[in-house]
C-alpha cells in the first residue's frame, strides 16, 4: 500500500518539473503543500581548448606592447579584461603573472640604452629620465587596469608576490635607477639644479619634484639622494658661513640666515621629501648659526643693543632659540653687556650728575628688549636683575647717595617737569633701581637730610608724593627703615598745632611783638644732626625766643630746646626807591641785612663781629646778597668773590618786577664737607649695628667660632661689609669685655655676661 502511494507522488511531481539552466523549479500541485527550490551544478564543466589560452595571451601581449609603445590597442579594453578573468578562472594565473612580468621586464631593460648617451647635458638627461618615469607610470597603470582581476585575486592571495604596480616599480628600480652610471648622473643633475637655485638662478621645480618623487616611490630616496644632498648642503653652508661672517655686519648676516632658512623650508614644501626637513634645517642652522654663535655675539650684540635695533634683536633671539645651546650663550653675553655698560654709567665720577637718569633710561631700554625681543623670557629677566645688582654695587655708597638726591630733585617744589601721574611713575622706576642697592642705609641718610630741608623750608612739591614715596620705602625695606622719616612728618604736623596755641598765647600777652614767629619743634632722634652755631640775634628776636621757650616748657616740662639758626628763614619788609618789597631770606641773610638799619656801610670783619656768623658761611651769605641775581647790597670793589677788604652798602636803587623776591639761599646747597659728614655718620651707625649684632648673637649662642660668627653676621646685617671691618669690631668688643677669646683656641669666642 505504502509503495503505491510513493509511486503516485513521484508521477505527479515529474509531470510538473521544468528544466531551466540547471535550476529545478518545484511547483506544488493544486492539492500540494509548500514550494521547494533545489540548486544543482553542471555535471561537467566546459573545458578550455589548448589554443584558447595561447590565443588569449597573444591578444593580451599585443595590448601590453601597444601600451608600452604608445600605439592604439586593437581590442576593446572590456574584452581584454574579460579575457584575463576567463584565464584566471581556469587557474592559468601563475603562468599569466609570470608572462606579464617577463614582457614588462624586457621593455624596461630596453629603456636603459637611451641613458647611455654621453652627449646629453645634465638638464636634458633629467628631462629624459623624467619622461621615461612618467611614461612608465602611465603604462603600468594602464596594464594594471587590464590585469586588475589577476591583481585582485591571484596576487592578493599570494602574500609573497608583489602587485602589478609594485612589480613595475621594482623593475624600474632594478634595471634603470640602480644602474650605477644612471643613478650617479640623476643625483648629480638634481644636486646641480638645487645648487643653481641656491645661487639665485631659476630652475624647473616641477621637474625636481617629479624626479625626487620617483626616488621616493622607488624607496631609494634616502640612500641615493638624501645623504649626498645633506653632505653638499653642509659643505655649501659651512663655506658660506665662514665667508659672510667676514664680509657682512651682524644685522645683515642675521637677515641672510633667516632668508636661507625660509628658502630651505620652501624647498621642502616645493619638491623635497618631508622627511628631509628636519635634518636639512638642522644642517643649515648648525653651519650658519651654531658654528658662529660666539663670533656673532662678540661682533654685533653690543651694537644691536646700543642702537636699540629691536627687529634684529628679535630675529637674533628667534634664530638662537633654534640652535642647541644658543640661548644660554646669548644669555651669558647679554648679562656681560649689561654689567659692562652699567659700570660705565656708575663707575665714572664725571658722569655723577646724569648717573641716575642714565640708569633709569638704561633699565627702561633693557626692559623693552626683554619684553619685545626676548619674549619675556624669565631667565633673561632674572639675568638682567642680577647684572644690575652686580654693577651698581661695584661702586659702594655713591649710587645710593645720588638716587636720594635724584628723588629730592623730583619731590622739590618748582619741579615743573612732571604731573602727579608722571611723578608717581618716576618714583616707581627709582624704586626698581633702589632694590638693587646693598647699602640702603646710605640712601636713608641722604634722603632724610634732603627731606628735612624740603619740610623745613617748605620746598616739598606735594605732600601726597612725599607720603607715596614713604609708603614705597616702607613696603620695600620694612617699618624700621621708615620710622624716623615718618617721625619727621609727625613733628611737622605737631608743630602746626603748637603754633596755633602759641598765637593764642601771644594775643593774651600785655606786650604784643611786631615780629611774627613760627617755630618747628624737631625730635632730635628723627632728624639729621645739625652742628649748633651761636649767632648774635637782635634783641627783639631773643626776647621772642624766650617767650616761646616759656610757653613751650610750661606745656612740656622736662624737655630741652636747642635753637638751630642754620635752618631759620625770614621775610623782611624793605623800602627801595622803586617802592616797598618783601625779601624772602635765610636767617643769616636776615642778620646781615638788619645791620643796614643801623649804618650805611660795613666791612666783612665788622659784619662778622656783629652777627657772629662763621667766616665761610658769612662769605657765602654776602655773596648771595651782593653778587647774585638779586643784588640788594653793593660790594666795593665789584667782583664775584668776597675778599677780606671788601665793603658793603645798601643798594637803594634795587629794582625787581616781583613784590616778593626770594634770594637764593647758597647755604642750603650741599657742600663737600656735608657729604663727607653724612657718609661718616652712616659708617658710624654701621659700626653700632655691627656691635649690636655681635653682642646679640653671642648672647644667644654663648660660644661660637670666628667663621660661624662672621657667617651669622652676614645673614643679619643689611649692608655690605668687609671681613676686615667685622674683625675690627670683634676686637673692639673683646677690649671692652663684651666677649673673650678661648684660651686654648684663639678662633673661639665666649660671651661675657
Amino acid at each position: 500500500m505504502a509503495e503505491d502511494i510513493r509511486q503516485n507522488k513521484k508521477a505527479n511531481f515529474s509531470t510538473l518539473t521544468e528544466h531551466n539552466n540547471g535550476v529545478t523549479k518545484t511547483m506544488a500541485s493544486k492539492t500540494g503543500t509548500s514550494k521547494k527550490l533545489v540548486i544543482k551544478n553542471f555535471k561537467d564543466r566546459p573545458k578550455l581548448t589548448d589554443s584558447y589560452t595561447e590565443d588569449t595571451w597573444l591578444k593580451l601581449r599585443d595590448a601590453v606592447s601597444a601600451i608600452q609603445n604608445s600605439t592604439s590597442i586593437k581590442y576593446n579594453l572590456e574584452e581584454l579584461y574579460q579575457a584575463v578573468e576567463n584565464l584566471c578562472s581556469y587557474k592559468v594565473s601563475p603562468m599569466l603573472y609570470k608572462q606579464l612580468r617577463q614582457v614588462c621586464e624586457e621593455h624596461v631593460q630596453a629603456q636603459i640604452h637611451q641613458f647611455r648617451e654621453e652627449s646629453l647635458d645634465s638638464l636634458s638627461f633629467l628631462k629624459r629620465m623624467n619622461r621615461c618615469w612618467q611614461d612608465h607610470c602611465r603604462q603600468t597603470i594602464m596594464i594594471r587596469s587590464i590585469f586588475l582581476f589577476l591583481d585582485r585575486t591571484y596576487v592578493l592571495q599570494n602574500s609573497l608576490l608583489p602587485s602589478i604596480w609594485d612589480t613595475g616599480l621594482e623593475l624600474f628600480r632594478t634595471h634603470i635607477v640602480s644602474d650605477g652610471a644612471v643613478q650617479s648622473r640623476t643625483v648629480d643633475g638634481i644636486l646641480e639644479q638645487i645648487e643653481r637655485e641656491r645661487n639665485g638662478e631659476a630652475v624647473d621645480r616641477s621637474l625636481l619634484r617629479s624626479l625626487l618623487g620617483m626616488l621616493s616611490d622607488l624607496q631609494v630616496y634616502k640612500e641615493c639622494f638624501e645623504q649626498r644632498f645633506l653632505m653638499e648642503t653642509n659643505r655649501l653652508y659651512a663655506a658660506e658661513g665662514q665667508r659672510l661672517m667676514q664680509e657682512r655686519d651682524v644685522p645683515e648676516y642675521l637677515h641672510h640666515v633667516a632668508g636661507r632658512l625660509e628658502e630651505e623650508n620652501d624647498r621642502v614644501i616645493s619638491y623635497l621629501d618631508q622627511s628631509t626637513q628636519k635634518p636639512l634645517i638642522s644642517t643649515v642652522e648648525k653651519q650658519l648659526l651654531g658654528e658662529h654663535m660666539t663670533a656673532i655675539l662678540q661682533k654685533g650684540l653690543s651694537t644691536l643693543l646700543d642702537e636699540n635695533r629691536v627687529t634684529e634683536l628679535m630675529l637674533l633671539y628667534q634664530l638662537f632659540s633654534k640652535v642647541k645651546e644658543g640661548l644660554p650663550v646669548l644669555l651669558q653675553f647679554w648679562r656681560e653687556y649689561i654689567k659692562t655698560y652699567g659700570f660705565g654709567i656708575v663707575g665714572s665720577p664725571e658722569k655723577d650728575k646724569e648717573m641716575v637718569q642714565e640708569l633709569l633710561d638704561f633699565k627702561d631700554k633693557m626692559d623693552n628688549v626683554t619684553q619685545q625681543c626676548f619674549q619675556r623670557n624669565e631667565t633673561f629677566i632674572n639675568a638682567m636683575k642680577e647684572a644690575f645688582e652686580s654693577f651698581i654695587n661695584k661702586r659702594p655708597n655713591k649710587p645710593a647717595e645720588l638716587i636720594a638726591k635724584y628723588v629730592d630733585s623730583k619731590l622739590r617744589a618748582g619741579n615743573k617737569e612732571a604731573t602727579e601721574e608722571e611723578l608717581e611713575r618716576i618714583l616707581d622706576k627709582i624704586m626698581i633701581i633702589f632694590r638693587f642697592i646693598h647699602g640702603k642705609d646710605v640712601f636713608e641718610a641722604f634722603y632724610k637730610k634732603d627731606l628735612a630741608k624740603r619740610l623745613l623750608v617748605g620746598k616739598s612739591a606735594s605732600v601726597d608724593a612725599e607720603k607715596s614715596m614713604l609708603s614705597k620705602l616702607k613696603h620695600e625695606c620694612g617699618a624700621a627703615f621708615t620710622s624716623k622719616l615718618e617721625g619727621m612728618f609727625k613733628d611737622m604736623e605737631l608743630s602746626k598745632d603748637i603754633m596755633i596755641q602759641f598765637k593764642q598765647y601771644m594775643q593774651n600777652q600785655s606786650e604784643p611783638s611786631s615780629i611774627e614767629l613760627t617755630v618747628n619743634i624737631l625730635t632730635m632722634g628723627y632728624w639729621p644732626s645739625y652742628t649748633p652755631m651761636e649767632v648774635h640775634l637782635p634783641p627783639e628776636m631773643v626776647k621772642l625766643q624766650e617767650v616761646f621757650k616759656t610757653f613751650y616748657l610750661g606745656k612740656h616740662s622736662g624737655r630741652k630746646l636747642q635753637w638751630q639758626p642754620t635752618l631759620g628763614h625770614a621775610v623782611l619788609k624793605t623800602e627801595f626807591k622803586e617802592g616797598k618789597k618783601e625779601l624772602q631770606v635765610s636767617l643769616f641773610q636776615t642778620l646781615v641785612l638788619l645791620m643796614f638799619n643801623e649804618g650805611e656801610e660795613f666791612t666783612v670783619e665788622e659784619i662778622r663781629s656783629a652777627t657772629g656768623i662763621e667766616e665761610a658761611e658769612l662769605r657765602r651769605t654776602l655773596q648771595s646778597l651782593a653778587c647774585g641775581k638779586a643784588r640788594v647790597l653793593n660790594k666795593n670793589p665789584r667782583g664775584k668773590d668776597v675778599e677780606d677788604g671788601d665793603r658793603f652798602n645798601f643798594n637803594n636803587d634795587f629794582k625787581h618786577k616781583l613784590f616778593r623776591i626770594k634770594i637764593n639761599q647758597i647755604q642750603m646747597k650741599e657742600t663737600v664737607e656735608e657729604q663727607v659728614s653724612t657718609t661718616e655718620r652712616v659708617f658710624q651707625d654701621r659700626q653700632y649695628q655691627i656691635d649690636a649684632a655681635v653682642v646679640r648673637i653671642m648672647k644667644m649662642r654663648k660660644t661660637l667660632s670666628h667663621n660661624l660668627l662672621v657667617s651669622e653676621l652676614y645673614n643679619q646685617l643689611k649692608f655690605p661689609v668687609k671681613p676686615g671691618d667685622l674683625k675690627k669690631r670683634i676686637e673692639s668688643l673683646i677690649d671692652r669685655d663684651y666677649m673673650e677669646r678661648d684660651k686654648e683656641s684663639p678662633n673661639q669666642y665666649h660671651y661675657v655676661a
